[in-house]
C-alpha cells in the first residue's frame, strides 16, 4: 500500500547549549551533586577553594599581561570545583567560559563549542584549540582532555562530610535540644497526644506527660515519680565528632592542605610547614602548568612562580644556606678548586 498523504517536512529545533533551560539544568545538576556527595557547599571545601584562590591569584607572572590576578583567581576556583578551566583568547584580556564541549584527534583537542555567559544571555561560539586556554587537573588517562576536581576524585569521604553534617544540622533543628518530661497524671488520651505533639522542636521547655506510677483506682502518683528526664539525643555515642574530623581532615589532604593548618592549636612552625606543602606540592605544579598552556597557546616564554609571593620557605634557613655556600665558594675559590665543579658536586645549580 502507498501511504495517501504527504509527508510534513519539518525542521527540528534544538536548545543552544547556553539558554535558559540549560542554566535551569545545569543549576539543578549542580544542586544534586553537592546533595550526593560532592560537598561543595561544606565549610571546608570553600576553605581550601579560598586557599587555592589567593595562592594561585598572588603569583608573579612574567611574559604576558592577559595573567591577571582576577583571571586566575577564576581558573583556581573552577579548577578546585570543577577541575578543569577554560578561557578564550582575545587580543586584550581572556574571555571565562561557563560551558564548552569539543572535539578531539588522538586525544588531543582540536576545536571547541563554548559558551560565554552574559547579562542578557549567554552566547555560543566555535573556536579552535589555539584559541583557548584549557586548563586541567586530575585527568584519567582514557579521557586526558577533561580535568577531575579533588571531589570528584574522593567522593566517599566527600559523601561522609556531607551525610555527617546534614545529619547533625537535622539534629539541631528536629531534636528536642534541652527539653525535659516530667510524669503527668493521667489525662484523656487526646490530651495525652496535644502533648506529644509539643515534644518536637520545644528547646528548653519542660514537657509533661502521664504518669506511668498512678493506680488504676485514680489515686495521686508517689512523689518519687515526679522527676525530670533529658530528651537529649546523645551523639557520643554516635562519633560523630570524630567521624567529621576524620573526613574533614580527608578532604583537607586531597586539596594538599595540612589537617594540622586548621588545628586549633596549631603553632606558627605548623602553621607555616603547611603552607610550604600547600604551594610546593599543589599550587606551584598547577601554575607550571598553566603556563605551559599559556606559552604554547599565547606564543610567549610565560612563568609563573607561587613561591616567592607566598613565601613559603624558611627564611631563616635560607639566609643561613646563603651564608655556607658564600663560605664554601672562598674555600672552594682559596683552595684551587672551580666553584661550579664544587656546586655540581653538592647537586646545586649556579
Amino acid at each position: 500500500m502507498i501511504w495517501p498523504f504527504k509527508r510534513k517536512q519539518t525542521e527540528e529545533t534544538r536548545a543552544s547549549g547556553t539558554g535558559y533551560t540549560t542554566q535551569v539544568l545545569a543549576a539543578r545538576a549542580d544542586y544534586i551533586t553537592g546533595q550526593s556527595g560532592l560537598a561543595e557547599l561544606t565549610g571546608t571545601v570553600q576553605s581550601c577553594v579560598t586557599l587555592w584562590e589567593g595562592g594561585i591569584s598572588l603569583a608573579d607572572v612574567e611574559g604576558t599581561e592577559l595573567l591577571t590576578p582576577s583571571v586566575l583567581s577564576l581558573a583556581a576556583r573552577s579548577l578546585a570545583l570543577r577541575g578543569e578551566a577554560l578561557f578564550v583568547i582575545r587580543e586584550d584580556r581572556l574571555i571565562p567560559c561557563s560551558d564548552w564541549d569539543l572535539s578531539t584527534k588522538f586525544s588531543m583537542p582540536t576545536a571547541y563549542r563554548v559558551g560565554i555567559a552574559d547579562t542578557g544571555g549567554g552566547k555560543s561560539e566555535t573556536v579552535l584549540a589555539g584559541e583557548v586556554l584549557h586548563l586541567r587537573v586530575g585527568s584519567d588517562a582514557s579521557m586526558p582532555y577533561v580535568g577531575q576536581a579533588p571531589l570528584r576524585r574522593s567522593q566517599l569521604t566527600a559523601g561522609l562530610l556531607q551525610a555527617v553534617e546534614t545529619t547533625l544540622s537535622e539534629v539541631y533543628e528536629l531534636a528536642p535540644i534541652g527539653s525535659q518530661v516530667l510524669p503527668f497524671p493521667e489525662s484523656p488520651e487526646t490530651n495525652l497526644e496535644m502533648l506529644a505533639k509539643g515534644f518536637r522542636r520545644n528547646r528548653g521547655k519542660v514537657l509533661v506527660r502521664e504518669s506511668v506510677n498512678v493506680s488504676a483506682a485514680g489515686g495521686p502518683a508517689p512523689i518519687l515519680d515526679w522527676k525530670p528526664h533529658d530528651l537529649t539525643p546523645d551523639l557520643q555515642r554516635v562519633m560523630t565528632r570524630d567521624t567529621l574530623a576524620d573526613a574533614r581532615n580527608s578532604i583537607l589532604f586531597a586539596y594538599g592542605i595540612l589537617p594540622g593548618f586548621v588545628n586549633l592549636n596549631g603553632n606558627g612552625p605548623m602553621i607555616r610547614e603547611g603552607q610550604r606543602h600547600l604551594s610546593q606540592w599543589v599550587l606551584q605544579p598547577i601554575a607550571k602548568m598553566i603556563a605551559q598552556e599559556a606559552s604554547e597557546k599565547l606564543g610567549d616564554q610565560i612563568e609563573i612562580d607561587v613561591m616567592r609571593p607566598l613565601q613559603a620557605y624558611d627564611a631563616g634557613g635560607r639566609a643561613r644556606a646563603a651564608v655556607g655556600v658564600v663560605q664554601a665558594l672562598s674555600a672552594a675559590k682559596e683552595a684551587g678548586v672551580d666553584p661550579a665543579l664544587a656546586l655540581k658536586i653538592v647537586d646545586w645549580e649556579t
